[in-house]
C-alpha cells in the first residue's frame, strides 16, 4: 500500500523514508504541492471534485473550515483518533476540531514571541514590554531615539497579525450553536486590539513601507532601523539572515493584555488532513500520529524540512533544547516558546470563508494605511459583510456579541 502526502515542506520525503524503512506494508510518498494560496489549495480542491488526488494534505489550520464546506476531510474520530488525542495539546486539538469531529492531525504551530534587538533597547534604557500598553510606550521611545527608527514594521496588505492578536485578546470570531454559525468579529476583544493599532497608526509608530522579512525589512533591521519583530517561533531562522547582528537579538514573551486574554497566540501552523477521497484513512492516521509525536520524526522534520513548533507537548526537538549563539546564548525555546505553546486561546475557531474574510480585512488595513477610516469603525462593516457572504453560501448565521 502506498500513501501520497501533498505538502510544501522541503525534503519531507526524508522523514517519510524513516517510516518507510520500518513499515514495508504502508509506504508514504511525499509530493510537493505548492504552498497554500500559491497553488496548493486549488490543486486540493480540484482533486476532491474529480474524486482523486492525495491521501494526506498539508492544510493550514485557518483553512480547515473551508475544506469542510466542500466535505473534503475525513473525520478521524471514526478511525480511533480519540485513543491518541491525549498526545496533543488541547489548544492544538481545538484547531482541528469542529462540531464534534476531528478533521486533521496537528502538524506544527507557531507560538508567538517578541524578538528584539538587545543593543537598541539597552541604548534607550528600555526592556521588552510585558503588556500591550507598554509596547506602545516602547514604540514611542524607539521612534523618539531616532526619526528613522521604528520598533516594528507592519505589512498593510496582510491582516494575519491582527487576527492573531485578536485571538490572544480572547476574541471568538466564529463559534457554532448547533447548525448555526455565530459571528463576532466586532466584539470587545477585537475593538481593544483595533484601538491599540489605530493609536500606533495615528502616531506613526510602525514602518508600513514594507512587511517583516522582506528585502526592505532585512536592510532596515541590519541598519538598526527596525528594533523588533513579533512573530511565530519559526521567525528565529529568518532573523539569522539579518547581516551583522549575530548575538544582538533576544527573545521575550509576547506582550499581554492587562486582566484579560491569553499569554500568547499563534502565527502560522499547519495540520495534516486526510482527504475524503483517500481509500486508506486508518493507515494515514497511523502514519501521521508517528510523524507528529515520535522524537526521531520530529528531529528529522526540524533538520530537513524546517518545520514549525512541535505539537508533541513532551518533546520540542533536540536542537531546540540547546542555547543559541545567534541569540546571545539564550535558550529561548525553553524559556519562551514552551510556555507560549501552552498559553493559547482554546476557543478560537477559524472562518469557513477564510479567504474572503482575509481579503476584506486586507482592504481595511490598506485604507487605514492611506489615512482612511479607523479600524474600530471598520469592524462592524466587516462583520456584516462576513455574515452576508456566509449566508449566500447557504450557511445559517447570526451575529454575536454586542454589535
Amino acid at each position: 500500500m502506498r500513501l501520497t502526502y501533498w505538502s510544501w515542506l522541503k525534503d519531507l520525503q526524508s522523514v517519510c523514508d524513516l517510516w518507510n524503512a520500518d513499515h514495508p506494508d504502508v509506504q508514504v510518498d511525499a509530493v510537493w504541492s505548492g504552498s497554500g494560496n500559491n497553488g496548493g489549495y486549488a490543486k486540493m480542491f480540484a482533486s476532491l471534485t474529480a474524486g482523486g488526488g492525495a491521501d494526506i494534505a498539508q492544510v493550514e489550520y485557518r483553512m480547515i473550515p473551508s475544506f469542510l464546506l466542500q466535505n473534503g476531510l475525513v473525520d478521524l474520530g471514526r478511525y480511533g483518533f480519540g485513543d491518541i488525542a491525549g498526545d496533543y495539546r488541547d489548544s492544538d486539538l481545538a484547531a482541528v476540531s469542529l462540531s464534534g469531529g476531528v478533521f486533521a492531525v496537528p502538524q506544527d504551530t507557531g507560538p508567538a514571541g517578541f524578538f528584539y534587538r538587545r543593543d537598541i533597547l539597552q541604548e534607550i534604557g528600555a526592556v521588552p514590554p510585558a503588556t500591550w500598553p507598554e509596547w506602545l510606550d516602547l514604540a514611542r521611545a524607539v521612534k523618539d531615539s531616532d526619526p528613522a527608527r521604528r520598533l516594528e514594521a507592519w505589512n498593510i496588505n496582510d491582516p494575519g497579525s491582527f487576527t492573531s492578536y485578536c485571538a490572544q485578546a480572547g476574541a471568538r470570531w466564529f463559534t457554532t450553536d448547533g447548525d448555526t454559525w455565530v459571528v463576532d468579529i466586532a466584539g470587545e476583544p477585537s475593538r481593544m486590539v483595533a484601538q491599540m493599532l489605530d493609536t500606533a497608526f495615528d502616531e506613526d509608530l510602525y514602518d508600513t513601507s514594507f512587511g517583516a522579512f522582506t528585502s526592505g525589512w532585512f536592510a532596515a533591521a541590519g541598519a538598526g532601523n527596525i528594533a523588533s519583530a513579533i512573530t511565530g517561533s519559526w521567525g528565529d531562522a529568518l532573523l539569522t539572515g539579518v547581516a551583522g547582528t549575530e548575538g544582538l537579538w533576544g527573545v521575550a514573551p509576547l506582550p499581554v493584555w492587562p486582566d484579560t486574554g491569553y499569554g500568547s497566540t499563534t502565527l502560522g501552523g499547519s495540520s495534516a488532513a486526510v482527504l475524503a477521497t483517500s481509500e486508506h484513512p486508518a493507515e494515514a492516521l497511523e502514519f501521521l500520529h508517528w510523524m507528529t509525536t515520535d522524537p526521531a520524526a520530529i528531529d528529522a522534520q526540524i533538520e530537513n524540512s524546517g518545520t514549525g513548533w512541535s505539537v508533541n507537548p513532551d518533546y520540542i526537538g533536540r536542537t531546540r533544547e540547546e542555547p543559541s549563539e545567534f541569540f546571545g546564548g539564550q535558550n529561548y525555546n525553553e524559556e519562551v516558546f514552551v510556555e507560549a505553546s501552552e498559553a493559547q486561546n482554546p476557543d478560537w475557531i477559524w472562518s469557513p470563508i477564510y479567504l474572503e474574510l482575509n481579503d476584506a480585512l486586507s482592504t481595511v488595513f490598506r485604507e487605514r494605511g492611506a489615512g482612511g477610516r479607523s479600524l474600530v469603525d471598520a469592524l462592524p462593516q466587516v462583520q456584516e459583510d462576513t455574515i452576508s457572504i456566509m449566508t449566500d453560501k447557504g450557511l445559517t448565521v447570526r451575529a454575536g456579541g454586542d454589535v
